[in-house]
């Protein structure tokens, strides 16, 4: 025996007619306008770009040393010492070379053992490296070489 099962209540939609009421709006019309520029007193204009559009003649005069930071920037442009950071010496670039390859790694192999990029170990290897001494104390421990102190 086949039980069929009671339906479920279908939802009645009424059919509203629009409420198109607009009593609350306010239909007055509004104007929005821009704070007009005060110039400088008199028609005197307060810069010298707002002069020259008015057409008239500007003349200005440049500052020289204008307190700290000009004196600052004078002493930077008369300084003749070349600044550089300090580079990897060839005795430290050569050990690490003749470690990795006693060994029989790869620069890749050596940079993955130390935690480190292989490019760090290819820049080390170059002479282009900045010394870290914690990457150089890493590398003295994986190849068994000494590079601190090394020049």
């Amino acid at each position: 025996s086949s039980r069929t099962r009671p339906r479920a209540h279908s939802a009645r939609v009424e059919e509203r007619e629009p409420t198109a009421s607009m009593d609350g709006q306010d239909w007055n019309q509004v104007v929005l306008t821009k704070k007009r520029p005060t110039g400088g007193m008199n028609g005197v204009p307060k810069s010298a770009d707002a002069a020259r559009r008015m057409g008239m003649q500007v003349q200005t005069v440049k500052k020289q040393g204008a307190g700290y930071n000009a004196q600052r920037m004078g002493k930077l442009e008369n300084e003749t010492e070349e600044l550089s950071h300090a580079k990897v010496g060839g005795g430290v670039k050569k050990a690490i070379m003749q470690g990795r390859l006693a060994k029989k790694m790869t620069q890749a192999q050596v940079a993955q053992m130390i935690n480190e990029k292989p490019q760090i170990i290819q820049e080390y290897e170059s002479g282009k490296a900045i010394p870290n001494q914690q990457i150089l104390a890493k590398l003295e421990r994986i190849l068994g070489v000494k590079l601190r102190g090394l020049k």
